[in-house]
C-alpha cells in the first residue's frame, strides 16, 4: 500500500479511504487511483485488509448444499446486494455434516466477518456450533430458524401447506403425508402445518410409515421408502394421493412409482396423485411436472441480506434503527403451481 500510494502519488490514508469505499473520494482522486491500478496491476490482499478492521466488509453464507438449486439462487441474489452495498459474500458449505458445519464457523471467525446468513442443520449441528458467531456478530437464519426468537426470513409453512392441503381435498381424495428427514426444523414445522392444515377441513391426516432418518438425500431416502411401500400394493397407503415435504421427495416417490410401473398424475387412468412444496426448478421437467408451492427464493435472499443490513447498520450506529425497518422474523407467502402429477 505504501508503495502503491507513492506510485499513485497520493497520500496513504487517501489510497486507504478508496480501498474502503471508491465513493468516498472525489471524482478526480478516484480516477488518478483508477488509473493507477491499472497500470500497475495492484490489488491489495483483501482479507489482510479485513482482518485490520474492527469490523471487516465480508458477509458469510454457510448453507447445507451449495450446488442444491435452491440455496444457489439463494446465495446468488445475497450476493449480487451484498456487492452492491460495499460488502463481499464467501459461500461455504456445510454438506449436510456437524463438522463441516463447525469448520465453516471457525473459518468465519478467523475472517472476521461483518456478520453472517446461516441455513442451518438443525437437528443435525452439534450442540452450540453457531453460538461464537452469535456471539461476536450478527446473524440472520434463511431456511429453518433454531427457535422461534432468532432473525429468520423464509416460508410461512402454514400458508403454503394451507393453500395446497386445500386443493389436495377439493379435486380428488384427501393426502397422505411423507415427511421428510429430521435434518432441521422443516421437518416437524411442515408436518404439524399438514396436520393443522387437514383439521381445518375436518379431514382425518394420515402419515405415510417412514423409519426415522438425519440423510440429506432425500430423492434416494423417499425412492427407497415408496418402492418399500409401493410394492405392497397401493392399497397399503393410507391414499392414493401423496403430499411430500418437498419437492425432492416427490422425485424419488415417482421415481419409484414409474419403476414399478404405476402411473402418476390427475385422472381416473392414473395409480397415484403426488404434490410437492418449495418448487423446485427441476419439477416443472419433472415426468409428470409436479404439482407444488413455489417458495420465493429470490426474496428470501433479498430480505435476508436486507435484513442483515440493517442490523449491521445499527450495530454501527450504537443501536439506532434506520427508516421502516424490518421484522425480526419474516415469513413469505407461497403460490400454488398446479402440474399433471396431481
Amino acid at each position: 500500500m505504501e508503495e502503491f500510494s507513492e506510485f499513485a502519488g497520493l497520500s496513504r490514508p487517501t489510497v486507504s479511504k478508496y480501498f474502503n469505499d471508491p465513493n468516498s473520494v472525489s471524482k478526480k482522486t478516484r480516477i488518478a487511483i483508477e488509473g493507477a491500478l491499472k497500470k500497475s496491476g495492484f490489488r491489495p490482499n483483501i482479507f489482510a485488509v479485513n482482518l485490520n478492521r474492527r469490523r471487516s466488509n465480508i458477509i458469510g453464507i454457510i448453507v447445507p448444499d451449495a450446488i442444491d438449486p435452491f440455496y444457489m439462487a439463494l446465495t446468488q441474489r445475497i450476493e449480487l446486494i451484498a456487492s452492491e452495498s460495499g460488502f463481499l459474500a464467501f459461500v461455504l458449505s456445510s454438506g449436510g455434516r456437524a463438522e463441516a458445519e463447525e469448520r465453516a464457523v471457525g473459518t468465519f471467525q478467523s475472517m472476521n466477518v461483518a456478520g453472517a446468513i446461516v441455513a442451518p442443520l438443525g437437528a443435525g449441528s452439534r450442540p452450540d456450533t453457531l453460538a461464537p458467531l452469535h456471539r461476536n456478530v450478527p446473524l440472520v437464519y434463511v431456511d429453518s430458524p433454531p427457535n422461534d426468537a432468532a432473525a429468520f426470513v423464509g416460508t410461512d409453512n402454514r400458508q403454503s401447506f394451507g393453500l395446497i392441503v386445500d386443493y389436495l381435498c377439493r379435486s380428488g381424495e384427501p393426502p397422505c403425508y411423507f415427511g421428510m428427514p429430521s435434518v432441521n426444523t422443516n421437518a416437524a414445522t411442515r408436518r404439524a402445518a399438514y396436520i393443522e392444515a387437514m383439521t381445518q377441513l375436518n379431514t382425518e391426516p394420515h402419515m405415510v410409515p417412514l423409519p426415522e432418518s438425519t440423510s440429506w438425500d432425500f430423492e434416494r431416502f423417499a425412492f427407497d421408502n415408496a418402492i418399500r411401500l409401493l410394492k405392497q400394493g397401493v392399497d397399503a397407503l393410507p391414499s392414493r394421493t401423496i403430499l411430500c415435504a418437498n419437492d425432492r421427495l416427490a422425485f424419488g416417490v415417482i421415481a419409484a412409482a414409474y419403476q414399478l410401473g404405476l402411473r402418476v398424475g390427475h385422472g381416473s387412468d392414473c395409480d397415484l396423485r403426488v404434490a410437492g412444496h418449495d418448487d423446485h426448478p427441476l419439477s416443472q421437467y419433472a415426468c409428470p411436472p409436479i404439482t407444488t408451492v413455489a417458495q420465493n427464493c429470490d426474496e428470501i435472499g433479498r430480505l435476508a441480506i436486507k435484513l442483515l443490513l440493517q442490523k449491521l447498520g445499527e450495530e454501527a450506529s450504537g443501536g439506532e434503527a434506520g427508516a421502516e425497518p424490518l421484522q425480526e422474523q419474516i415469513l413469505l407467502k407461497s403460490e400454488l403451481m398446479l402440474r399433471r402429477s396431481a
